[in-house]
């Protein structure tokens, strides 16, 4: 078998995407995905994504996406953003889109070499400072340090990703966070599926910008963060407990093409 492919990245997490709108990719083949985002056996990445057929007559298409470990997964924020820069690669569209993922419809615009992604709303009620949790189309745990580079992201990354309170949630990503600016953040992501720490994960520092309004560290609605593979800002609209009209936004880089033989 021989599959053809792009790599993608969007400031370091870096996605394997297959045009499969022919279904010629096997979609249940666990190890098979796992091997191809292995990297040293295969072409390396934190996710592959495929782009298919839409579901809905108005959407361009849909994604599927799965982590490194060969699982289908949660909504992916930057792997959100890459898709949408492949399919205007692919031509399917221009620079705005409608799209379907695993938590439902999502808009995109292509502006000044950044992709912009629309996220789900997000309900903040049960959030206070003791108990940092989101869900932002993936669950999040949110941990503040005074010296986020100092920390052993993987290990203590870990113990809160397969500690028995977030079991329920299938584990949780973790993301260690601080604080540079009013409305500045460092934020370093453990995700789980790769079950390391990526450069960068895009429902992360959402979770990380809606979080630090809500207990009032931040006043603004533009939060920039910063990731040790490059800068994202997230923008929305606050409701009571609800944040709305949440915008991604970041650069993306077509990185490569190639065949691999499977």
């Amino acid at each position: 078998m021989r599959v053809n492919f792009h790599k993608f990245h969007g400031t370091g997490n870096d996605f394997i995407m297959i045009d499969n709108r022919g279904n010629v990719f096997s979609k249940n083949d666990t190890n098979l995905i796992h091997h191809l985002c292995h990297r040293r056996f295969g072409i390396g990445a934190d996710g592959l994504i495929l782009l298919e057929l839409p579901i809905n007559d108005d959407e361009d298409f849909n994604m599927v996406y799965y982590n490194s470990d060969g699982n289908q997964s949660s909504m992916c924020g930057n792997g959100g953003r890459c898709i949408v820069a492949f399919a205007n690669h692919l031509g399917i569209i221009g620079s705005e889109t409608i799209f379907n993922a695993i938590d439902g419809q999502h808009q995109a615009i292509i502006k000044d070499g950044k992709v912009s992604l629309k996220m789900m709303d997000v309900n903040a009620e049960d959030l206070n400072e003791n108990e940092l949790f989101l869900d932002t189309g993936s669950p999040h745990k949110i941990v503040f340090s005074t010296n986020v580079g100092a920390i052993d992201v993987k290990k203590e990354g870990s113990k809160i990703r397969y500690s028995k309170k977030y079991e329920s949630d299938g584990g949780t990503n973790v993301n260690f966070v601080q604080q540079t600016g009013e409305e500045s953040f460092l934020v370093r992501t453990y995700e789980r599926g790769v079950e390391d720490e990526t450069y960068s994960c895009g429902t992360g520092v959402t979770a990380v910008a809606l979080a630090v309004n809500a207990i009032g560290k931040s006043k603004s609605t533009t939060i920039y963060l910063e990731t040790p593979g490059g800068k994202l800002e997230v923008s929305f609209e606050k409701s009571e407990n609800t944040f709305q009209n949440i915008w991604l936004t970041g650069p993306t880089e077509n990185v490569f093409k190639g065949e691999i033989k499977c």
